[in-house]
Parts: structure tokens; C-alpha cells; sequence
């Protein structure tokens, strides 16, 4: 529910399809708590905007002319100018860990449901990133099985015990009320931890630490929520 003395959460439309950002406007349009402030047809363009327009979220495509929506997420990332959230109708790794290595917050395919797509611009605008389950899975096999490895797993060393266990719970898929409730602690101690566990480590966000825990073994495919 918004609240009057709220401000509408900020969203820049990015997708070289006319009639696929007129969807998205359409959908957009009757949730009280978003406002469409501009659309791009391009990278270079959805990047002029972020950089103009300061959006709260951006609903990035990935093929388009010009500067392509992983080179965009990029810059727009970089001079933190807007958290991203990937939407494409190409179901393909190669854009999805592009996309998260460019710094994107979600990543989600065009043909999710509506309230689906309201849902992950206010999840990626509190703070936390998101993906589509389907998407998770694909992450967490690709990293799971000693393959690629994008981070330090040595840094879990430098955690203490309880953010060890934060980390494997986030890992897990358990929100930050999730987790206070299994460790009776309150909600403001686990973000303290949450935050504690990501500078340690180096890394942006949630994505990131779910990838991290698995790479260093703290959890096992078959421990994700989304199993």
C-alpha cells in the first residue's frame, strides 16, 4: 500500500520496442507507489536519462541498437545513477552473468506476470536484488560444482561465526525477517550483520553473497529455497 507521504518509486523504461514499453507503462501505470518518469529506445539514451533523471529503478533491455543494456547497466551502475533490473525475452546464461557482472540488481524474463514485475521494482528499490527462481537455480548450478569461481571463497575467513550463519541463510533465499525470526535476534541486528557480511566480502548485494556461499561451500545445491 502507498502512503500519501511517500514519494512514488521512480522508473525509466528502457526498451527499443515501442509497443514493449508501452506495456510496461500500461502495467505500471495503476500502481499508486510507481511513477514512469522516462523511456529510451537505447543504451546511450536510457544512460543520458539515469544520468539526468536520477530514476530509482531502470527496466533494461539487453539487444538493442547502438549501446547494447549490459554496456548501459554498466555506466548507469557505475555512476550510480539507478539500480537495474534486466528484462529480455532471451532466456540465455551468457546475458544473465553478464548482466549480474555489470552490476544489474534482477534479472528477469519479459514473459513474467504483471504483479511480478511490480513486485521485483519494489524488492530491487528496498535494497535487495532479485531473481526470477528459475534464474537462481541457473546460478547457483553454474557456480555450485568447483566451475567458474568469480569471487574469493578464502574471504570466509574473515567472517565471525554469525555472520557465517547470515550468510548461509541468505544463501538459503531467508529475508532479513526471515532470518531474525530463526536466530531471535531483531530485524536491525541481522542488517547490521548483512551489511558487515558484504563489505567483508567485497561483494554489491544479495546475488552476489548467494553466489559467494556456494562457491565457497558453505551451502550445497539442494540447501536454496528455491528448490
Amino acid at each position: 500500500m502507498s502512503d500519501t507521504l511517500t514519494s512514488p518509486m521512480r522508473v525509466l523504461l528502457v526498451d527499443d520496442q515501442d509497443l514493449v514499453r508501452a506495456g510496461f507503462r500500461m502495467i505500471l501505470s495503476v500502481e499508486q507507489d510507481i511513477e514512469v518518469v522516462g523511456e529510451a529506445a537505447d543504451g546511450e539514451k536510457a544512460v543520458e536519462l539515469a544520468l539526468d533523471l536520477r530514476p530509482d529503478v531502470v527496466l533494461m533491455d539487453v539487444q538493442m541498437p547502438g549501446l547494447d543494456g549490459i554496456a548501459a547497466t554498466q555506466r548507469i551502475v557505475a555512476a550510480d545513477a539507478g539500480k537495474v533490473v534486466i528484462l529480455t525475452t532471451f532466456d540465455r546464461d551468457d546475458y544473465l552473468f553478464e548482466s549480474l557482472g555489470a552490476g544489474a540488481s534482477g534479472f528477469l524474463l519479459k514473459n513474467t506476470a504483471p504483479e511480478d514485475l511490480v513486485e521485483a521494482i519494489q524488492v530491487v528499490h528496498s535494497g535487495h536484488a532479485l531473481l526470477a527462481p528459475e534464474v537462481t537455480r541457473r546460478v547457483i548450478k553454474r557456480f555450485a560444482g568447483g566451475g567458474e569461481r568469480v569471487y574469493r571463497p578464502d574471504l570466509v575467513a574473515e567472517l565471525t561465526d554469525r555472520e557465517r550463519e547470515v550468510l548461509g541463510l541468505i544463501a538459503r533465499g531467508l529475508t532479513n525477517t526471515e532470518i531474525a525470526g530463526q536466530l531471535f535476534v531483531g530485524e536491525a541486528t541481522v542488517k547490521t550483520h548483512v551489511s558487515r557480511v558484504l563489505l567483508k566480502l567485497g561483494l554489491r548485494d544479495r546475488v552476489q553473497a548467494v553466489v559467494f556461499a556456494y562457491e565457497c561451500g558453505l551451502v550445497v545445491p539442494g540447501d536454496d529455497a528455491t528448490s
